[in-house]
């Protein structure tokens, strides 16, 4: 993820183009804006594995533990984070702790009697380069092969899934920590930190040494899921856990808006991180945009290039409203709550707007908490429920004036860009349909495609078309990439996204032309595999839409060596290379 100096997965990534490279919650001078990011690739599921478990597993390779956390003090924090230190119980709480012990150890002694799935086995999902990296402090001075663009001056942010302990059972690459990797560019002089995301949820496991907060995919699933969801409740009623302040990782999302640089999952708050002057990163805190909000927000919000505002969605998975809209006016100021009407709770990763208004997606996968009384997993694909888009004002009040738009069969994890075409009464959006819908969260045999596609919804007559972008004969996997932010919600050209082959693998990038379906490729290389791309504009009044640079994170299997690649998004030839301290997953 990246801030940029006018108005930017997670997964999932940022870039930040700061002109005052050293941003502070308390800064006034900074105008940059921090954009969204995508997501880090998955493992899909093909076929079951045997993994052996027990309370304490030795299945890979950690980072030893424990290791010292900043001592993190700042007075905008809502929750400050403490120095880690071991909790002081009295004899009633070591009494139900040894008790609460000894269940969870039946409850796991039950499912290593079962295969898991390919979806939540660690052996897959965190193996490899996937597995998880322990803290770098700031190391300068790196090297650098070729010329850096002298346009690029500031700091590349990107947030990811970095589990600090290892699991106890079921793990899905979504599940861990949230873990910001920064690269702090000053002309030649390049210097790069990763550091955990302070998280409540994070602070409290280190306290204990293992981990405590069931894993929203890896373990919530059939009646093993409810028992863990009773003992964490259990927990908390004897006061060994605190969960009222939040249980999310802040591991998918980043944006920058109002001088602040936020990290997010949608299953709570924001968190608030800094980049100190020397270039390391510091969590001050979980943010309520100031006690605006209490809900959960979703991991990629919307920041409108033009009006600088900030657009989020709000779900719920277990009573309702099961969907609230609102947006934050550039000083941060907060809009009310817009409830949305929904039959059911929906999976909502991602939304999309346009000049004037938003698009919601509406689609098959659903939460179905009964599911797991069944045996299951909560999350679902439902063929039932007819796939939608709402389209509704950005100043809107109600919902009452919401177009619903159906589109049979469509599902997309994440939207590149939407835009108006007044002439046609159309929304034109812009998205990655994957199929089968929920193989990211459950086992199947089909293999996951997601194909590129124009998605048009006639807001006159209530009806939809869908298109392939790309020529079935080059037909690849793409997701999780970007358009020009300049231009979001705006029609653009290009998009840029990671080509997602061998699925899970990213092996480059693409750049689409989205009206011809041509598609350029940036091929990392034999062995050389990347994350997702961003997109840098050269300037903010560039004429060209790819007048700019992609950015994104390599690792060479063969050397175990990361590096940070600039490439030109006009001619796409390779402008630099960072070498990098260590792995980024």
């Amino acid at each position: 993820m990246a801030a940029y100096t006018t108005p930017t997965n997670s997964n999932k990534w940022v870039i930040t183009q700061i002109r005052h490279p050293f941003p502070s919650s308390s800064s006034s001078s900074s105008s940059s804006s921090l954009f969204d990011l995508g997501f880090s690739s998955k493992s899909i599921s093909v076929k079951r594995s045997k993994f052996s478990c027990a309370l304490s597993p030795s299945v890979l390779r950690f980072p030893k533990q424990p290791y010292q956390a900043p001592v993190i003090t700042k007075e905008d924090s809502t929750d400050t984070p403490k120095t880690a230190q071991a909790p002081q119980w009295n004899l009633l709480q070591r009494a139900a702790a040894k008790a609460l012990d000894m269940v969870e150890g039946a409850v796991l002694s039950h499912e290593c009697q079962h295969p898991l799935p390919k979806t939540v086995d660690p052996s897959i999902q965190i193996a490899g380069n996937f597995s998880p990296v322990p803290e770098q402090p700031v190391r300068h001075s790196l090297p650098v092969t070729g010329t850096i663009p002298g346009c690029i001056r500031g700091v590349y942010v990107r947030n990811g899934a970095n589990p600090l302990f290892e699991p106890v059972a079921g793990h899905h690459l979504f599940d861990g920590d949230g873990m910001v990797h920064a690269v702090t560019i000053n002309g030649n002089s390049v210097s790069y930190t990763c550091r955990f995301t302070e998280t409540q949820r994070l602070i409290q496991e280190r306290e204990q040494g293992r981990p405590l907060f069931p894993k929203a995919i890896g373990e919530l699933h059939g009646h093993s899921g409810i028992a863990r969801l009773l003992l964490f409740y259990a927990r908390g009623l004897f006061g060994l856990v605190d969960h009222n302040h939040g249980t999310g990782v802040a591991n998918a999302g980043l944006v920058y808006f109002n001088r602040r640089l936020l990290a997010m999952s949608e299953d709570d708050l924001p968190y608030q991180v800094r980049i100190t002057p020397t270039g390391d990163l510091e969590t001050i805190g979980r943010y309520d945009f100031n006690e605006q909000i209490r809900s959960t927000m979703i991991a990629h919000p919307k920041l409108d290039p033009v009006s600088g505002e900030l657009f989020a969605l709000s779900y719920n998975v277990v009573q309702k409203p099961y969907l609230k809209y609102f947006r934050f006016a550039p000083d941060g100021r907060k809009s009310p709550d817009v409830e949305i009407p929904l039959d059911v709770p929906t999976m909502m990763h991602d939304f999309a707007i346009t000049e004037n208004y938003v698009v919601i997606p509406d689609q098959q996968v659903v939460f179905e908490l009964q599911e797991m009384i069944r045996g299951g997993s909560p999350v679902i694909y439902n063929k039932n429920k007819k796939s939608r888009f709402g389209v509704l004002s950005k100043n809107a009040r109600n919902a009452s004036d919401i177009i619903w738009v159906e589109s049979p069969d469509t599902f997309c994890f994440h939207l590149w860009n939407a835009w108006e075409e007044s002439e046609s009464d159309e929304v034109v959006v812009i998205g990655s349909c994957m199929t089968p819908p929920d193989s990211i969260f459950n086992e199947c045999d089909e293999n996951l495609k997601s194909v590129l596609s124009e998605i048009r919804l006639n807001l006159k007559t209530g009806k939809s078309t869908r298109r392939q972008i790309i020529r079935a004969s080059e037909q690849v996997n793409l997701e999780a990439g970007m358009v020009n932010r300049n231009q979001l919600g705006r029609k653009t050209r290009y998009a840029y996204l990671a080509i997602a082959e061998p699925w899970p693998k990213v092996s480059g990038f693409a750049k689409v032309d989205l009206s011809t379906g041509e598609v350029k490729k940036f091929i990392y290389g034999d062995r050389r595999y990347g994350g997702e791309p961003y997109f840098l504009p050269r300037d903010h009044n560039s004429k060209g839409e790819d007048d700019g640079y992609i950015l994104a994170f390599v690792h060479d299997e063969k050397s175990w060596k990361s590096e940070l690649q600039i490439v030109n998004a006009m001619n796409l030839q390779l402008e630099a290379s960072i070498k990098l301290p260590s792995r980024v997953p």
